[in-house]
């Protein structure tokens, strides 16, 4: 059996964190033993693990400065699990994780890298400093670095990481939660209280900067003048009406009868499936969306901006725009509605396909697994 113990910044609502989970989730059991380490808080996310009987601690460290005492306590826990392999998650786990891993002796530690960039016009100062600092003990704490997309590893190299330890593992997507369903687009359409027939354009992310809620509304509000009929629909952490700075850009652009803000939701399989068109317009930070990907395996075509690795993902199966431009947007979306239902099929099927291809998530699964083979070998 190999131990493979994971260290993650936190455990909360994300891409890094849903990953994580998918993947302890979709190990072979009879060949590894997951553990994960949370250096903050377990969060949702942790719950999830322990409850498909995924062993969970929690750190509980403090957003700053790092707790020399807690630094300590995870060395500690390391000697006692007595890892074979350790994975460590995100920059700040990256260096945490491979210090301790460093002091409980000599066990065979891979980077998990996120981000596709570290702009300090976009990135927090220390976010940047952490990254500096691992390009500089890239060289000598893992074996190996795992990217979730290309756009990540050639950054990375570019800013000083050890290039020969670096490698792509995309994100996968488990295509049995995300499928076509002709249930979800009904279902969901009854709950927003809008016709069952009315095209349905999602963009399913946090609000922050990045995400660029701004020029989504703008598009949207370019799109209405042509096609009255279609509503829109925005869900993640603080997509709600309460959110003043977002809600006043809906009222503004008088769309609120046509705008769905739905907050956080637990069945976002059945928001994706129950769109007709996906959206990702974000400007930065990206490394591989899985937002795209989970929309494009329920048969969902996308519109992207250039970020990460947004493109590769979609191909020839959506659009891809310029950053900030809604009215690129606005006649992307309107070029996929516009499409006639066979061409519509089509584009569907070939969505999918994509995902089944290239992302399928226990072919993912499979080059984790054959990683920490061969470095518990080594």
């Amino acid at each position: 059996m190999i131990n493979v113990v994971h260290i993650i910044t936190g455990l909360s609502v994300g891409g890094a964190e849903n990953m994580l989970f998918k993947l302890v989730t979709g190990m072979d059991r009879s060949e590894f033993t997951p553990e994960v380490i949370s250096l903050s808080a377990i969060g949702p996310i942790g719950e999830k693990m322990q409850a498909a009987d995924i062993p969970v601690r929690a750190l509980n460290m403090r957003p700053g400065l790092p707790n020399p005492a807690l630094l300590l306590r995870l060395t500690q826990w390391l000697r006692e699990s007595r890892p074979q392999v350790v994975q460590t998650w995100l920059h700040h786990a990256d260096l945490l994780g491979g210090i301790a891993t460093r002091r409980a002796g000599r066990i065979p530690l891979a980077w998990n890298i996120r981000h596709s960039n570290l702009d300090p016009a976009t990135i927090k100062r220390q976010t940047i400093l952490i990254g500096r600092a691992c390009a500089r003990l890239s060289h000598s704490l893992p074996q190996r670095i795992v990217c979730c997309s290309e756009a990540g590893r050639e950054e990375h190299a570019r800013l000083g990481y050890a290039a020969d330890k670096l490698l792509v593992i995309p994100n996968g997507f488990d295509l049995t939660a995300y499928h076509p369903s002709e249930e979800a687009q009904s279902a969901i359409r009854h709950e927003l209280g809008i016709p069952t027939d009315a095209p349905l354009i999602g963009l399913i992310g946090r609000f922050h900067p990045m995400k660029d809620h701004a020029t989504f509304i703008q598009a949207a509000a370019l799109l209405h003048r042509l096609r009255p009929d279609v509503h829109f629909v925005c869900c993640g952490e603080d997509v709600t009406w309460q959110n003043t700075a977002l809600a006043d850009r809906i009222r503004q652009a008088d769309l609120c009868d046509r705008f769905h803000l739905l907050g956080q939701r637990r069945d976002i399989p059945q928001v994706a499936a129950a769109l007709t068109i996906g959206t990702l317009c974000s400007l930065y930070g990206e490394g591989f969306p899985n937002v795209i990907g989970e929309a494009m395996a329920c048969g969902v075509p996308c519109v992207v901006t250039d970020v990460g690795d947004s493109v590769m993902i979609v191909g020839d199966t959506g659009r891809v725009v310029p950053l900030r431009a809604p009215e690129s947007l606005s006649e992307a979306w309107k070029h996929l509605l516009d499409l006639s239902s066979d061409e519509r099929e089509r584009t569907s099927l070939a969505a999918r396909a994509r995902v089944e291809t290239h992302f399928a998530l226990p072919a993912v699964v499979g080059r984790y697994q054959q990683l920490y083979k061969d470095m518990s070998r080594a």
